[in-house]
């Protein structure tokens, strides 16, 4: 779809959508439960319709009801007749979550299965998940698009570098619980994004799960859940920018107290609205708001900006660092890219009547609109279907906050 905006201010209440990040933990541990769990406020993305689809493949029912689900969950534990069964065939979409956070659970309740994906999705690294598959005598094999692993995890010690995903951790943990005696995850290297780790014991908790510390008891049952899906700060994070660009929005609806590591957008949105001099922002732990904040920094007029600690970015939907970079610099900005991050200098205003390419990457998207209310000309955004990987509704919110878009395609 290609999108051609006029710049226009927007104005008026925002309330995020669900948070992805939470819904995707709350749907893995209602599958794995015993019982009847419900879970509302539900946003079905690409990457949550994902999800669901890959828990039913493994064995849990799911029905849905506006934007409530309701999950009959597979009673996970050593002793499930689901292990007797073939292995699942698990879509994972682009869903990075999906496929990292069911690779051990897999494992763990159906004894193996093969993953699929689409977009760059089977191209990003799983090292971390084989080195451990080695040492513990787990089959794994990946060619023409398929990942498949196959055998049984079993107790003990799990070492993982903290520097390439969050979501292995994630995986372990859900997965490391049903095995029949206690493990431990040790870190290799320092944590980053450890915000979704301390999201996905919040869940663990909910769904009666212990993880004491580093230490994993096992043999543990997961419990049936009621929950509301909160509002995403990763989202969030596209008004704060608007915000900061003179557009008079208020964003309601969020948690001050989440876990989401994301409502970082807070502190930093205040550095570059109040900050005099240089800035430099650090997104080791909440790589997703880098779209966000460098288009917020774009426009800070003569003031230096460097945002770095986001070297996984290059493995996302796109090389975010590079696509930001070439965003920007279409709309004028003077952009110095680093393995890590990028520099800027802001500008005064950006520039219009240029096409832009979203790289099929919704953050991408997203970015590209709120730039779109300080262009002194229309742009255009080419694949701008892509925002439906994580927030469907973003191009109607727009247009209802007093965004002006034409669509074609």
């Amino acid at each position: 779809m290609k999108i051609t905006i006029t710049p226009a201010k927007l104005s008026g209440c925002i309330t995020p959508p669900p948070s992805k990040s939470q819904a995707h933990r709350l749907i893995i541990a209602a599958a794995l439960a015993e019982g009847q769990s419900v879970l509302s406020n539900v946003s079905f993305s690409q990457d949550i319709e994902a999800t669901i689809r890959c828990v039913e493949a493994l064995g849990a029912e799911v029905v849905r009801d506006g934007s409530t689900l309701t999950i009959q969950g597979m009673a996970a534990n050593q002793m499930s007749p689901l292990r007797r069964l073939a292995h699942p065939h698990l879509d994972c979409g682009e869903s990075g979550s999906t496929l990292r956070f069911l690779i051990p659970l897999a494992l763990a309740v159906r004894a193996g299965g093969s993953f699929t994906g689409q977009g760059r999705l089977m191209e990003r690294p799983q090292q971390p998940y084989f080195d451990l598959f080695d040492q513990k005598g787990i089959h794994y094999s990946q060619e023409n698009g398929v990942l498949r692993v196959s055998g049984v995890l079993t107790p003990g010690e799990y070492r993982l570098p903290g520097d390439v995903s969050s979501q292995f951790f994630t995986g372990l943990m859900f997965a490391l619980p049903l095995l029949d005696g206690e493990s431990r995850i040790v870190l290799t290297s320092p944590l980053e994004s450890g915000a979704y780790v301390e999201m996905t014991r919040d869940v663990l908790l909910a769904a009666g799960i212990r993880t004491d510390g580093g230490v994993i008891p096992g043999a543990q049952r997961y419990q049936s859940i009621r929950q509301r899906v909160e509002a995403d700060w990763s989202q969030a994070a596209f008004f704060y920018a608007a915000q900061g660009l003179g557009s008079d929005l208020r964003i309601e609806g969020l948690n001050p107290f989440s876990t989401q590591g994301d409502s970082k957008i807070v502190p930093y949105y205040m550095q570059l609205c109040t900050g005099e001099g240089e800035v430099a922002l650090d997104v080791s732990q909440c790589p997703d708001l880098f779209p966000a904040l460098a288009v917020l920094a774009a426009l800070r007029k003569g003031k230096p900006t460097h945002i770095g600690g986001g070297a996984r970015l290059r493995i996302k939907e796109s090389d975010r660092i590079a696509a930001v970079a070439d965003v920007l610099t279409r709309l004028g900005v003077a952009v110095e890219e680093f393995p890590d991050g990028i520099s800027l200098v802001g500008v005064d205003t950006l520039r219009g009547g240029v096409t832009v390419d979203c790289h099929n990457d919704h953050r991408i998207a997203m970015m590209a609109a709120i730039a779109a209310t300080r262009c002194d000309a229309p742009i255009t955004l080419t694949g701008a279907q892509c925002v439906a990987k994580s927030y469907p509704a973003f191009w109607d919110d727009y247009e209802a906050l007093g965004g002006q878009l034409v669509r074609e395609g």
